[in-house]
């Protein structure tokens, strides 16, 4: 998904410096974006919701590590972590990406674009 973002933001881009933009293909960006940001926040609300739950999971890991003092606990806080600390990089990614796109939308919807 990293990937697909940061190629369609280059090409965005391209599209905001191209000398030939003309109305009829403003609006078309313009639909196509609306699409692309659906897209990305939707991924965006499903990366939130699995980095929370990986979070609530490495809390109440830490909890019954420190109430119990059973290492069996820490090995699932270090599992957790392990895919907690990728998860908020990714969703990190994906909200900085859908700021952007935020951004080129309200360039190509004004009228001096």
């Amino acid at each position: 998904m990293e990937k697909r973002l940061k190629h369609y933001l280059a090409g965005l881009e391209q599209q905001q410096t191209s000398p030939d933009l003309t109305d009829a293909k403003r609006q078309a960006v313009l639909a196509d974006l609306l699409i692309q940001i659906n897209f990305f926040q939707h991924e965006r609300l499903i990366h939130l919701l699995v980095t929370l739950t990986f979070a609530v999971l490495a809390f109440v890991a830490l909890l019954a590590l420190e109430i119990s003092g059973n290492l069996w606990y820490a090995g699932i806080l270090i599992l957790d972590a392990c895919l907690l600390i990728p998860y908020i990089r990714h969703y990190f990614v994906l909200e900085n990406g859908v700021q952007k796109l935020y951004e080129y939308y309200d360039w190509f919807s004004s009228p001096q674009a």
